[in-house]
């Protein structure tokens, strides 16, 4: 059994996205992160970095209980498990530089993109112009990646292209105010579309639906998200 901590984000999502594509068990722990529950003491005894997706899998290491947690991790760790979505042996040092340019570049980047045109409390030219353009940069990789493929890796859907697709989920907010966010990546939208179309993609979406996950954008949420803009107060 596995005990996914998750919260409806593109991290978590790619996440849900492997467990319904290969029928695994697994139960649900909802972790509202803007109430503040990833700093609570029980979740970060998993994931000490206070980010979601984390996992415990039951049946672990020598058969006891294995926490993994950050999202590349979590599927390199359940790919190998399975042995499903990581391509054949010789597409293994493709599919590890693809899904850590995804972790290290598409998601970082497109989420700062995010927090500096949407969440922050000033809208900086420089900084929105910084991580959008960076953004589609990265993009812009992708796209040419993806020319003349199916997928990541070639012919094989892979946990490369789940962990892009949790991102590349949410091109509207990364380019913000475009009414076809994907029309300069016609490859990028090709392959979205096919993934979208899958029926895990629409068992992966309604994860955590019937959670009253909070959705106000309040002073709690702020310090829940960034907790490093507001230091504590010295005594």
């Amino acid at each position: 059994m596995i005990r996914f901590y998750f919260h409806p984000t593109p991290n978590p999502a790619k996440v849900a996205l492997f467990l319904e594509e290969a029928g695994l068990s697994y139960e649900l722990f909802p972790v509202d992160t803007s109430r503040g529950e990833q700093h609570s003491p029980a979740f970060k005894a998993i994931n000490p970095n206070a980010k979601v997706p984390a996992i415990v899998d039951t049946e672990g290491a020598n058969g006891g209980a294995t926490r993994v947690f950050d999202s590349s991790a979590i599927l390199l760790y359940l790919g190998e498990k399975t042995g499903r979505f990581i391509g054949k042996p010789s597409d293994r040092s493709e599919l590890l530089s693809w899904l850590f340019f995804i972790g290290t570049g598409i998601g970082p980047y497109s989420g700062q993109a995010v927090h500096f045109q949407l969440a922050a409390p000033e809208k900086l030219p420089y900084a929105v112009n910084r991580y959008r353009r960076e953004a589609e940069r990265h993009y812009l990789v992708l796209e040419d990646r993806l020319r003349g493929r199916d997928y990541i890796l070639g012919d094989d859907y892979s946990i490369a292209d789940m962990s892009a697709w949790g991102w590349i989920d949410r091109a509207a907010r990364v380019f913000a105010g475009e009414a076809e966010p994907l029309a300069p990546f016609p490859n990028i939208a090709r392959w979205f579309a096919s993934i979208d179309a899958r029926p895990a993609t629409a068992r992966a979406r309604a994860v955590g639906k019937d959670h009253g996950f909070k959705r106000e954008f309040d002073d709690e949420t702020k310090r829940a998200l960034f907790p490093s803009n507001y230091p504590p107060v010295e005594a």
